[in-house]
């Protein structure tokens, strides 16, 4: 075998190349079981009649079809991708993404500033009709209820540095403040090691009321989840807790408290449940309803959330609350507070019970999975876009994706193509314990009994008998 060198490597590219010879992908099959739903769902011409008022019917430049370019969105989901400069780089590289937006490698796939510009140019309300589109499409095969949801928020880190930010009143930029305090406790040439250890001693640092940030004047100064303080934003859910699918998405501002946000999260979400039911009535008037009638019956959310007004008014909306309670100090007073006192009463009642208990655990589960999935894994806990209508463009369509893959793992067992992919290992598994199974003879699963340490030591099972079915029967 001879050896090849760098220059017997090196070759002009032939000018002209015949279509047949061009490199064929297979594609991945993830993606063409998610084409095939929504092409047998017709979203190419809904999207395209939601957007038809978006576009020029005769000037313009050359524009992004919205069935490619809402598929580019979900694209950023499925791969965790966190921003579009990704998305456009990685349709470019990949053919199964060409084949799944349906490009062909004699077309340029679009670049991120297309991408950018066609978001700019469609409104919030469309990209909120696409993913009421997907609920449908979850009501219509079971995996929406809208009885009970549980709401929860997580905070996304903003596309802003502290650095960056200046006071309201005067427009003074956060190191020209510091280099003032600086010369006012004596250092006239303070150093950027000392303006930082002036900064560390101060007791009150910043404040959303006194400072702001010119780049994305919606974003505001708060505590991450893992300590750090950052101009971020606050996203807020509601989860369906029979089924774990999104019912309602909304974006606030980070320094907006629980009990100010959440009647706006649990009223969309009870309006998409209402929307949801009466299409269901419409479309299906013979057959037993999937969607909840009556609309939300229920609402769980943790402590955060928890005030005699909050109580009082999820009331009112006749909605029954099973939010934990903070542990505070002293007794209470009720003057002229009868309905808090009767709200709050009711809902520790309910809380302390079994069945309570179980929804708060629920909401534990299935709540913060949708931020996983969403946002850790899908790319989205730090936001590569500014101001809010632009950030819940992309964040509609995201979660979005994370409810389609909700169809999925009900239909194929894997909701992302990396769930996919991860199927072939359990697989090979699968397979290699049956071969096992035929070698040696096998005893029947029986239920696991509580028994002592040393009894459970002195009769377990075999390895090829205990661990087998433990986990197939997971």
């Amino acid at each position: 075998m001879g050896m090849g060198t760098r220059q017997s490597q090196e070759k002009q590219e032939e000018i002209w190349i015949a279509n047949a010879e061009l490199a064929r992908s297979p594609g991945h099959p993830f993606y063409q079981r998610l084409n095939e739903l929504l092409d047998g769902e017709k979203f190419d011409p809904f999207v395209e009649g939601l957007c038809r008022k978006f576009y020029a019917t005769r000037m313009g430049r050359p524009s992004l079809v919205p069935g490619i370019y809402f598929r580019a969105l979900l694209i950023g989901y499925f791969e965790g991708i966190d921003s579009e400069r990704g998305i456009a780089w990685r349709l470019a590289d990949s053919l199964a993404l060409r084949q799944f937006v349906r490009i062909s490698l004699t077309e340029s796939t679009p670049d991120h500033s297309t991408i950018s510009r066609t978001r700019r140019l469609i409104d919030v309300e469309t990209h909120r009709e696409v993913f009421g589109w997907v609920l449908g499409l979850l009501a219509d095969r079971g995996l929406l209820k809208g009885k009970r949801v549980g709401i929860d928020a997580t905070t996304l880190e903003a596309s802003a540095a502290m650095r960056s930010i200046v006071r309201r009143d005067t427009g003074e930029s956060y190191e020209a403040f510091l280099t003032g305090l600086a010369k006012a406790s004596g250092i006239e040439t303070p150093t950027r090691e000392q303006l930082a250890r002036l900064d560390r001693k101060r007791k009150k640092r910043t404040s959303n009321k006194e400072w702001m940030s010119l780049t994305d004047t919606d974003a505001r100064v708060t505590k991450m989840k893992d300590g750090r303080t950052h101009l971020a934003h606050k996203a807020e859910h509601a989860v369906d807790l029979d089924t774990g699918a999104v019912v309602a998405v909304s974006l606030r501002e980070a320094d907006k408290g629980d009990t100010t946000t959440l009647d706006r999260t649990l009223c969309e979400a009870g309006e998409t449940v209402a929307e949801l039911a009466g299409r269901e009535a419409a479309l299906h008037p013979q057959v037993k309803p999937k969607v909840n009638v009556k609309g939300i019956e229920e609402m769980v959310a943790d402590k955060g959330y928890h005030s005699g007004a909050v109580l009082e008014r999820v009331t009112k909306y006749q909605v029954r609350s099973y939010i934990s309670e903070r542990q505070q100090k002293g007794q209470r007073k009720w003057e002229g507070k009868a309905g808090q006192q009767q709200a709050v009463y009711a809902n520790r009642r309910r809380v302390q019970g079994n069945y309570g208990k179980s929804l708060l655990r629920r909401r534990g589960e299935l709540v913060e999975r949708s931020f996983a999935h969403c946002y850790d894994t899908g790319g989205m806990r730090r936001t590569h876009l500014r101001k809010h209508n632009n950030i819940l463009k992309r964040q509609l369509i995201h979660v979005a994706g994370f409810n389609l893959s909700l169809i999925f793992r009900k239909l194929l067992g894997a909701g992302t193509p990396r769930e996919w992919r991860n199927l072939g290992g359990v697989l090979f598994m699968f397979i290699v314990s049956l071969f096992q199974r035929g070698q040696r003879p096998i005893r029947p699963c029986r239920p696991l009994m509580a028994r002592s340490k040393a009894n459970r030591a002195a009769t377990r099972p075999p390895l090829a008998y205990s661990e087998s079915c433990r986990k197939f029967a997971a």
